[in-house]
């Protein structure tokens, strides 16, 4: 089974206890299909699971193994606005077995847009329509299961990230996110440094992979002139958990989400979450009751004070998101799930 590197950790574990053999590979590493032909042919891969239409299921198209595909935010909220690659992902949802979309509002949107240019192009071409999307597209929201590293140091963790404070008397806002434009983690920068100056003991901590080049080293100068902002690396995922539970607040600032983990993650651990609004966070966030939504970066300040000064908001809002994780974004089930879809994966394309 050929998987993308950014499927999570969790959905791996799901393939793999159903008995597959898993090859783990980032869509970034390669450049052209011809490179995932050769890979395929060396690992005698039976059938593909990728994330993301264009940016990996581009790349597994015309292999003859079968493939299912997992919605992105960016698929449904930036690429599919893009005439090129909407004509190259409509193909690559033709030839999936299936999709998952995190949410009924992001299947909706998928099929709405593809059926249109289906209908489009029988119109152009006097051939009937095949809605590609039909029946295809199944809705599993992310399981969360959180394993923080109990050894995990925390006073080490803030002397490694130069804040030199009491930890007691510190409020760590954490922003997980790979870096590249669409997580936007230069939105708050400004605002928050300016916060920082007034009140020292609230630190911005940008946490994640450097996932584009150009745009890391834009970051990275922006950071290193903001007062009160840190930039670590990317964690094994046990530390970051423990970086979570032990930080004041997780946030989230991307222009396009299509379901944030680290959202979930907080709330399973019981943070508080001040996340932008937009839809993929408003899908999960209900503004006062699971976290706090901001529309700019004087509102996110706001509502930070806020959080700082009503204890009982705090606890409020912990409480009603430990509960929304439980109830709507089980493990158990997104491995059933999975492990039902992959057996479409198996025999031959009539079956």
């Amino acid at each position: 089974m050929l998987t993308a590197r950014c499927l999570s950790d969790d959905t791996l574990a799901h393939l793999e206890a159903a008995g597959h053999v898993c090859v783990l590979k980032d869509a970034f590493d390669f450049e052209s299909p011809s490179e995932i032909a050769n890979l395929i042919l060396a690992e005698n891969c039976e059938a593909a699971l990728a994330l993301h239409l264009y940016r990996g299921g581009r790349l597994l198209q015309g292999h003859r193994i079968p493939f299912g595909i997992i919605f992105g935010g960016t698929d449904v909220n930036e690429d599919a606005n893009q005439e090129e690659k909407n004509t190259v992902m409509g193909r690559v949802l033709e030839e999936a077995r299936f999709a998952v979309a995190f949410t009924e509002s992001m299947k909706e949107m998928a099929q709405a847009q593809w059926k249109a240019r289906q209908i489009s192009l029988a119109v152009t071409r006097a051939v009937p329509v095949q809605p590609h999307a039909k029946g295809k597209i199944y809705v599993q929201s992310q399981g969360i299961a959180t394993t923080p590293n109990a050894a995990f140091n925390w006073n080490t963790f803030l002397q490694r990230s130069e804040i030199n404070q009491s930890a007691d008397n510190l409020h760590i806002f954490l922003l997980i996110c790979g870096l590249r434009q669409v997580k936007d983690p230069l939105y708050l920068v400004d605002a928050f440094s300016e916060w920082h100056q007034e009140e020292p003991s609230v630190y911005l901590v940008i946490a994640g992979p450097e996932v584009d080049p150009v745009f890391t080293r834009e970051v990275k100068a922006k950071v290193r002139r903001a007062a009160g902002v840190r930039l670590i690396g990317e964690m094994p995922q046990e530390d970051l958990h423990a970086v979570v539970k032990n930080c004041f607040a997780v946030v989230n600032s991307s222009v396009s989400e299509g379901m944030s983990a680290a959202i979930l993650e907080a709330m399973d651990l019981e943070v508080p979450v001040l996340a932008r609004n937009i839809p993929g966070n408003a899908a999960v966030v209900k503004h006062e009751v699971t976290g706090l939504l901001f529309s700019n970066p004087q509102e996110f300040v706001h509502l930070a004070k806020r959080l700082l000064s009503e204890p009982a908001l705090e606890k409020e809002i912990v409480v009603n998101g430990r509960e929304y994780v439980r109830m709507y974004h089980s493990w158990q089930v997104e491995r059933d799930t999975y492990q039902q879809l992959i057996r479409k994966l198996e025999g031959s394309t009539e079956d």
